[in-house]
């Protein structure tokens, strides 16, 4: 069976790599983009001095009669020195955000500069946030290398590995006018392959966890396009969805809705099949008599408790990115029916539907791939309490004491 799940995995790699070549993207797809409908520039930096009771005028508002007439209101100011770009060095006046916008800001912040039109004057862009993400990112490492040792390692390089494939492959391809469902399955295989095996290396419970996510993404692609055909997911609801439309017209952008929902899925899925091949190489490490069938009944029992757990912790995820969305909804005060109609909705409930089933559908796969190549088929499950606690074949008087107690386990996965 080892043998057989190898082969089918060599030909599936094999196949993902003619994808990538096929899918490749040609053309440079900043070039051939409307780009300016986008802000490409961005400088950095410092504010030096504050100053926040400039006047201005002209902002809007009502006289006490309530003809138009011209508000007054304090605009914060700020001299900042450029840090980087063609006038690095040079110290310019910028205003910054007020009302709503209004950002609490003090002397020796950094903050990001865009150009302003005319050569030499700047407008404010953002705040510089990326000392405090580099921090993070690092807090984040130490913690997963300190926790998985060389594993954690080796997971930390698998994450680099599939945002190299997501950034290098799957966005350029996307823009280059290819297919994005075919670019996305094709994508996420590669992501699978590269992300598992290098934090898990090539191990036989490896390949049984490559073998279960890649079909449960075959899964998950069907029911996408199918739930995506019948809901009439067109893509459009989403304003970014719409701009890069509108820079670059060759893109599907109902096909954009079916690649995020594989992509989406890829993560939860990955993980299911890699905990449950991990159970099952623990149970056979713990009893080696233990046959196929209750090795599958009790790596089971573990799966449906990590599928009760993840299917909240997805729907939670994409609740959680929607909330400022949902608030909107709560104030129109539409129906719970009205609400779930609408499409922007309506594609995170098939987002986070379609890849529940493929999350739910990958415990059994996997876990009946890792029993068939873990236990061999003339293994022999424990008779009942008189061979468990007494002198029997799986008693502990071989199992502690030298005798023979089965087949050599796998490795399982760590």
């Amino acid at each position: 069976m080892g043998r057989i799940l190898s082969r089918v995995t060599g030909a599936l790699a094999v196949l993902t790599a003619l994808g990538i070549l096929l899918l490749w993207p040609r053309h440079d797809p900043a070039r051939a983009a409307n780009t300016s409908l986008l802000q490409g520039k961005f400088y950095d930096g410092r504010i030096e001095v504050l100053e926040s009771n400039r006047l201005c005028t002209g902002a809007g508002g009502t006289g006490p009669d309530g003809s138009s007439a011209g508000a007054e209101q304090r605009c914060p100011q700020a001299l900042v020195e450029v840090l980087s770009g063609p006038d690095e060095g040079a110290r310019v006046i910028v205003d910054l955000p007020a009302g709503f916008g209004r950002v609490a800001f003090e002397e020796g912040d950094k903050v990001v500069l865009s150009p302003a039109g005319t050569p030499g004057r700047y407008a404010f862009a953002d705040r510089q946030r990326k000392p405090v993400l580099f921090w993070l990112a690092i807090v984040f490492a130490v913690a997963v290398v300190a926790l998985g040792r060389l594993r954690g390692l080796a997971a930390l390089a698998g994450l680099a590995a599939s945002l190299l494939v997501l950034l290098v492959f799957i966005l350029p391809a996307i823009l280059d006018g290819r297919s994005p469902v075919l670019v996305a399955v094709v994508g996420a295989s590669a992501i699978a392959f590269v992300a598992i095996y290098t934090a898990h290396g090539f191990r036989p419970l490896t390949t049984v966890a490559v073998l279960g996510t890649l079909a449960s993404l075959a899964l998950t692609v069907f029911l996408a396009v199918l739930v995506t055909g019948l809901a009439g997911l067109t893509g459009y609801a989403s304003e970014e969805a719409t701009i890069i439309q509108l820079a670059r017209g060759r893109i599907d952008l109902s096909g954009l809705v079916l690649a995020g929902i594989v992509i989406g899925a890829l993560g939860a899925i990955d993980d299911m099949t890699v905990t449950q091949a991990s159970v099952v190489g623990e149970l056979h490490s713990a009893n080696p008599n233990l046959g196929r069938r209750g090795l599958f009944r009790s790596a089971m029992t573990v799966g449906r408790d990590h599928v009760a757990s993840t299917v909240n912790t997805l729907a939670l995820a994409y609740a959680g990115a929607s909330i400022p969305l949902l608030l909107l909804f709560v104030l129109s005060e539409q129906s719970l029916g009205t609400v779930v109609n609408g499409e922007v909705v309506a594609t995170e409930v098939v987002r986070t539907l379609v890849g529940s089933i493929g999350l739910v559908m990958s415990v059994p796969i996997t876990t009946w791939l890792a029993a068939r190549v873990t236990a061999r088929p003339d293994a022999q499950g424990p008779s009942g309490p008189s061979e468990r606690e007494g002198g029997g074949p799986s008693g502990p008087s071989e199992r502690e004491g030298g005798g023979p107690s089965g087949p050599a386990p796998d490795q399982p996965l760590q």
